[in-house]
């Protein structure tokens, strides 16, 4: 057998026997991981509904002669960008079954993005003096997604070498 071929299921170590080491092969995605893509395609589902809450906003207020929050091309703007951010966050939570280490970046990037605009927006409601806790725990998951993305989970699962 060459050494490029992946021997059968079960032989050499590549199955689902322990390795010499005690662990098992490293083919399934680990929940920590799942739990930080599921917070990303959250996050997408957010940016769809976050767009069309603006345009909405914004066709209600001229319905009853009030001054919209944007013009209208801002808001389509606006809603388009949330919507572009959206698709590319669920692409990549799509791809990320790849293991590809740019996916894991890209990823990691946005999760930024998202803790930025989080701790920002809990920022602001503390400036107003209205604290939001739910905005809290929405950073606080946010954060620990960031984590599982940027730490050991992540880095093994998105390794273009698997670790034998």
């Amino acid at each position: 057998m060459h050494d490029f071929q992946r021997p059968p299921s079960g032989a050499d170590g590549w199955g689902d026997e322990p390795e010499p080491s005690g662990q098992l092969d490293t083919d399934r995605i680990s929940g920590f991981l799942v739990f930080a893509l599921v917070v990303v395609f959250l996050h997408a589902l957010g940016n769809v509904a976050g767009g069309w809450a603006v345009l909405d906003e914004n066709y209600s207020r001229q319905e009853h002669g009030q001054e919209p929050i944007l013009s209208m091309s801002a808001a389509w703007l606006v809603a388009l960008f949330c919507w572009a951010l959206a698709a590319l966050h669920t692409v990549l939570v799509v791809l990320a079954r790849k293991r590809r280490s740019w996916v894991r970046t890209a990823l990691a990037a946005l999760m930024i993005l998202m803790v930025f605009s989080t701790g920002l927006g809990f920022f602001a409601s503390l400036v107003t003096g209205a604290p939001d806790p739910v905005i809290l725990v929405i950073l606080a998951v946010d954060v620990a997604a960031l984590w599982a993305l940027v730490g050991e989970a992540g880095r093994r699962w998105f390794s273009l070498t698997p670790e034998w």
